[in-house]
């Protein structure tokens, strides 16, 4: 009983001290205002851009090739946006709200200070190492797969001013892709199923790929395909939608086939001037650190598998297989010009 008068007494105290009623649980922070923009340029003033696309789909590849540019940087995952519990879960509790809009709060104008302190924070983070490498234009790549648009919405309330770029695979290409990096790096969190796939994968490959046996589970399939679509739809759509010309989509194919032409034009996309950089551009497109990584990790299991090879999907997609995509994503197939029908 003591206990619980005491509580209420402290409960009253802060109240009459703060002039606001302590409430608990999570709240949605509001969006950044253009004039804390203005101001936060006024400290971190380097032009932002953030990479999404869905897993596997080039996002390294489009950072290792922007960040040759003399005044660009760009470094992985930071996931501000991008993977829970996002930089806005930092503040989500009532209790941040309380401190940083309460009445006594003399240095918050009257307004919740919240998004122009997460602002800050992630200004600090990034122009801190592009300004050690003398760049002027920095970015973030962190593939958006688990929150598709929403993680645009989430950065257009931080960085309304930022430049948005998504890239694109092949769907069929881009699961295969990530089924093998998901037998590789996270075998202990697969489905008994999924494990024994991978397992007569490793063993005897021969039958994936004359088209006998699948790489997928038919639930795995339908799922992985309906994201891939869910992915491509939201980021395209809302991206366009809040951020206009200062939002860019490209394919990854593209990036394979027109290397220096699709760079230059993200470095333009960017503000930076894209003369001069065809040599260095020619030989990262010859280094794939990541294939040897993954050949080092796990050899036997991608041993037959040329890393980011287009038309993976042609040599271990079963007709079956086929069949489960074209019905959930074949439209999307064709909306970003992969295919020109249904008759693959």
């Amino acid at each position: 009983m003591l206990r619980k008068i005491s509580n209420r007494l402290s409960k009253t105290a802060r109240v009459f001290f703060t002039g606001r009623v302590e409430v608990s649980g999570t709240r949605a922070i509001p969006p950044i205002t253009m004039e804390e923009v203005q101001e936060a340029k006024q400290f971190f003033p380097m032009e932002k851009f953030f990479i999404f696309g869905h897993a596997r789909s080039g996002t390294t590849l489009l950072t290792r090739l922007i960040r040759l540019h003399a005044d660009v940087h760009c470094n992985y995952q930071g996931h501000f946006f991008t993977r829970p519990p996002l930089v806005s879960g930092m503040a989500a509790g009532k209790e941040f709200e309380a401190w940083l809009s309460r009445p006594s709060n003399r240095w918050n104008r009257g307004r919740d200070l919240t998004p122009a302190a997460l602002r800050a924070m992630v200004d600090f983070i990034m122009e801190r190492e592009a300004r050690q490498l003398g760049k002027s234009i920095v970015g973030d790549k962190s593939p958006n797969v688990l929150l598709n648009g929403e993680a645009v919405r989430e950065m257009h309330n931080l960085y309304p001013d930022a430049r948005l770029i998504y890239i694109i695979r092949d769907g069929r290409d881009t699961l295969i892709s990530h089924r093998f990096q998901n037998f590789i790096d996270a075998p202990q969190h697969l489905p008994k199923e999924d494990l024994r796939i991978r397992d007569q994968f490793s063993k005897d490959p021969e039958p994936f790929f004359r088209g006998e046996r699948s790489i997928f589970t038919e639930k795995a399939l339908q799922r992985m395909a309906a994201g891939w679509v869910e992915n491509a739809a939201e980021t395209d759509r809302i991206g366009r939608q809040l951020y206009g010309s200062q939002y860019l989509s490209l394919r990854y194919e593209d990036l394979l086939s027109q290397t220096y032409g699709e760079i230059s034009r993200v470095w333009d996309f960017l503000g930076a001037a894209p003369a001069g950089y065809e040599h260095a551009v020619a030989a990262e497109m010859g280094s794939n650190p990541d294939a040897a990584w993954q050949k080092q990790k796990a050899g036997d299991l991608v041993a037959n598998l040329e890393k980011g090879k287009r038309g993976s999907w042609r040599d271990l997609f079963t007709e079956r297989d086929k069949r489960i995509f074209k019905q959930i994503a074949g439209t999307t197939l064709v909306d970003w010009h992969y295919e020109q029908g249904m008759g693959w």
